[in-house]
């Protein structure tokens, strides 16, 4: 058996087309658009060899792929590294690398934390926060909207959010970005972001034990469902820090491709101007123009069929997200960004029973932000270069200077 990125190598059926690319290269992750619309056009399935992976980048696919937990499981790793015949570098995620039943159990209590009723009560918090943010941010000439806006925020109202009483910027961002560059191969990236590990994870883990969180966060609503015995006292705490691995990084992304989207399309930010209520469907419309998770993997649990053609057991297929969010024959015009799109079955939060569990959060806290940005910002305006940041699974931007005019 000969192995490649933790997983099996095989070769495809002679009907699925072949690709000497490289998905996890620095120019393709900066700049993917050209990467994706290749590799829609060559067929529903890609063979990539350098990986030996299946890719699949047509929005039906992609969903129905993404979908089907019982072909094609998230238990053997949403990686390359298949879970099946290696160990992962931490304990594999009980709600993103699990299928049912377990994962049943585990995605009950996290909805529940994370339920519309549940996080209303923060609503008002998010807004005071993002009005004193960009208050200040009118004020000065320009600054970098990252550092100032799109990491500050986040980490101001969702560490509270969940109850801790330790919060550290870098670390929690840090955090996210290093897990999402473990899904990636043994590249530049994901060994620069592993190094952090050492200081990171054992700060984390000790952020979100029972003893640091307090008693009204999101955090306890978890360790009471311990309490109750639904799940164990040590599954409560990776629970917790699923909040972060997932939480924190994808929210930075998200306002940091909102502020690049307004800013490079000043007729759509007239429109929300006009109308602060699209402010919820302007991020939707965010999500699925620059996807902030751009790629995640299934494992192929017994050998199938993808639009007629044959996948054998235990084949990685590289579910490009962001290319299915790209898809002309799903949206027609998707190299537009439109405010009022109303993009209803976008990738960006995934699909199927691993949709992504902290949605209405991420929602709850975009709208705050795009809301009061509507209300008291007359333009946004670039003040120098946007850089994005390469990473195996996240698309972000790395730095953006802007300037804010007051309305």
């Amino acid at each position: 058996m000969n192995m490649i990125e933790g997983h099996m190598t095989f070769e495809p059926s002679a009907d699925i087309p072949v690709w000497d690319v490289d998905p996890y290269a620095e120019d393709v992750l900066i700049d993917p658009a050209p990467y994706y619309a290749e590799l829609r056009a060559r067929g529903p399935l890609v063979y990539i060899p350098k990986w030996s992976v299946l890719a699949s980048g047509r929005y039906e696919e992609t969903r129905d792929i993404f979908s089907d937990h019982s072909r094609f499981v998230s238990s053997r790793g949403v990686g390359l590294n298949d879970f099946k015949y290696g160990e992962p570098w931490r304990p594999p995620s009980i709600i993103l690398e699990v299928d049912p039943p377990d994962h049943t159990k585990t995605r009950k209590v996290m909805a529940r934390a994370l339920s519309p009723k549940a996080i209303a009560g923060l609503k008002e918090e998010f807004r005071r926060t993002a009005e004193m943010i960009i208050e200040q941010l009118i004020e000065r000439e320009s600054f970098e909207a990252i550092a100032d806006l799109a990491e500050a925020f986040p980490v101001a109202v969702f560490p509270k959010a969940v109850g801790m009483v330790d919060s550290d910027r870098r670390r929690l961002v840090d955090y996210g970005a290093m897990v999402f560059n473990a899904l990636g191969p043994d590249n530049k990236f994901r060994r620069d972001a592993m190094a952090m590990a050492p200081d990171i994870v054992p700060w984390i883990t000790g952020a979100c034990t029972r003893d640091r969180l307090t008693k009204g966060g999101l955090g306890a609503l978890i360790y009471a469902a311990a309490d109750d015995g639904e799940v164990t006292e040590a599954e409560a705490a990776m629970l917790v820090r699923s909040f972060l691995s997932a939480g924190v990084d994808t929210t930075v992304t998200g306002i940091g491709s909102a502020l690049w989207c307004l800013a490079s399309n000043p007729g759509e930010y007239e429109k929300l101007k006009a109308d602060a209520s699209l402010a919820r469907p302007c991020f939707e419309e965010v999500l699925r123009f620059t996807s902030p998770v751009h790629t995640f993997a299934r494992t192929a649990n017994q050998d199938t069929e993808v639009a007629g053609l044959r996948v054998a057991e235990g084949t990685k297929i590289l579910c490009a997200l962001a290319s299915a969010n790209l898809d002309p024959q799903k949206w027609g015009d998707p190299e537009i960004f439109r405010v009022d799109r109303k993009p209803v079955g976008h990738m960006a939060f995934g699909a199927g029973i691993h949709g992504c569990v902290g949605q209405n959060l991420a929602r709850l806290e975009l709208e705050a932000v795009l809301t009061v940005l509507a209300e008291t910002v007359e333009r946004v305006e670039f003040a120098g270069e946007a850089v994005w940041r390469p990473n195996n699974a996240i698309h972000a931007l790395d730095r953006m200077p802007l300037r804010f005019i007051a309305r």
